[in-house]
């Protein structure tokens, strides 16, 4: 989502200026061209020099350089978004009175792009009533404020004022700037993880699934613009973008339900968790005690959502089911892809070595209704995501 994108920096006089150092590689690393700028009491805190060699741009600090002019106008209108960070105290305030003294206020002042501030400061600073004035001073001038964290300050205390997290920047501008528009006003329904079907209070029957593929996948199609519900089974996994609406559940009978919910206004669905088939019929109300040699529990069928949500789907919408297969792999999802009244299924083998429950990697052959079939090498599953989500806009703009 950065790729070739243009990130203007700027940083002021904070302890919490070494974080830009991480926050610049990251930066670089997804592909961004970056710029910065620094205050003279930011270099109290960083190397330009450090900053230079991560970013492979000159620190610019001063008008001019050399007998030459740092041309500010032109910086606010190169960048794509201006980000200041850490914004300190004192810059805050400038910020809200116009004070135009170094080279970092002249750009803000000029910069014809978005502007994004990330404060930082001691939590008494954060409190003073000077402070929450001038931030909602500079919110009423159009900039974007990334909220303080809490934790353990440069004072020594404990509280409010911490800088957001450089991962927490990246993820904050790839959401609010750089989403595409492929899927934009589409929304998808998405499943994820396992399910839990109790035995009694303690014990519970269930799978391997980490609910990875299903989050990459929610996080692809809210990268392309789509409004992303997410109804997830019990996972370790968290969300990166918070525009995701999340919805948990625990069992089969739940996540049927809140797919019933949500179907009917979502234009593309995408069936990634791994539901439990069986359900015990009796769920101890005590936990169950090792008495007997042997344990028998009764188990009948639960809902299935995929066929369900098959047999009520409209023409307009697009479904898309998971087969994970241990033999008979393409004869059984092809079975499934007719049977269900899927769009496509999407097939993985626990053959397949780094592929599947657990591992970071999959392998995927995509089977199309149409009777198209394309297969795909090893991956990570994020990359396996973007491969899902393009197939699936092909279609849809068939």
């Amino acid at each position: 989502m950065l790729e070739n994108k243009k990130i203007l920096i700027g940083v002021t006089g904070s302890i919490a200026a070494y974080k830009i150092i991480l926050l610049i590689r990251l930066l670089v690393k997804e592909g961004a061209e970056v710029k910065i700028i620094v205050t003279k009491a930011a270099t109290d805190f960083v190397s330009p020099l450090i900053l230079s060699t991560l970013s492979k741009n000159i620190v610019l600090q001063d008008l001019s350089l050399n007998s030459e002019w740092a041309n500010h106008v032109q910086l606010g209108r190169w960048a794509d978004v201006f980000i200041i960070a850490p914004l300190s105290c004192n810059t805050l305030a400038k910020f809200t009175a116009g004070i135009c003294d170094n080279l970092l206020l002249a750009t803000y002042l000029s910069a014809t792009c978005p502007v994004v501030l990330a404060p930082a400061m001691d939590e008494d600073m954060w409190k003073h009533p000077s402070t929450k004035r001038n931030i909602e001073t500079v919110k009423s001038f159009g900039n974007h404020i990334i909220n303080v964290g809490s934790g353990e300050l440069a004072s020594g205390l404990i509280g409010e004022g911490r800088m957001a997290e450089p991962e927490q920047i990246i993820t904050y501008l790839k959401e609010t700037f750089f989403r595409t528009k492929e899927l934009h006003g589409k929304t998808v329904l998405i499943t994820a993880g396992p399910t839990y079907e109790s035995l009694d209070p303690v014990r519970f029957i269930s799978n391997y699934s980490s609910g990875k593929m299903g989050f990459a996948l929610a996080e692809e199609m809210f990268a392309k613009g789509a409004s992303v519900i997410l109804v997830t089974g019990p996972t370790k996994e968290v969300l990166a973008f918070e525009g995701i609406k999340r919805v948990d559940v625990v069992s089969a009978n739940d996540m049927f339900n809140a797919c019933m919910e949500n179907a009917p206004t979502s234009d593309i669905l995408i069936m990634s968790a791994a539901v439990a088939d069986y359900t015990p019929i009796t769920i101890e109300k005590e936990k169950i005690k090792k008495k007997e040699d042997s344990l028998s529990v009764e188990l009948t069928k639960t809902r299935d959502i995929l066929f369900s949500l098959g047999q009520q789907k409209t023409s307009n919408q697009f479904l898309v089911g998971f087969a994970l297969e241990t033999n008979n792999e393409m004869d059984n999802a092809l079975q499934k892809l007719h049977k269900k009244k899927a769009d496509c299924i999407v097939l993985n083998s626990l053959n397949d070595k780094n592929a599947g429950f657990g591992y970071d990697t999959n392998k995927i052959t995509i089977l199309h209704k149409s009777g198209e079939t394309v297969e795909f090498d090893l991956k990570n599953k994020k990359e396996v995501a973007k491969d899902i989500v393009s197939f699936i806009i092909s279609k849809l703009n068939d």
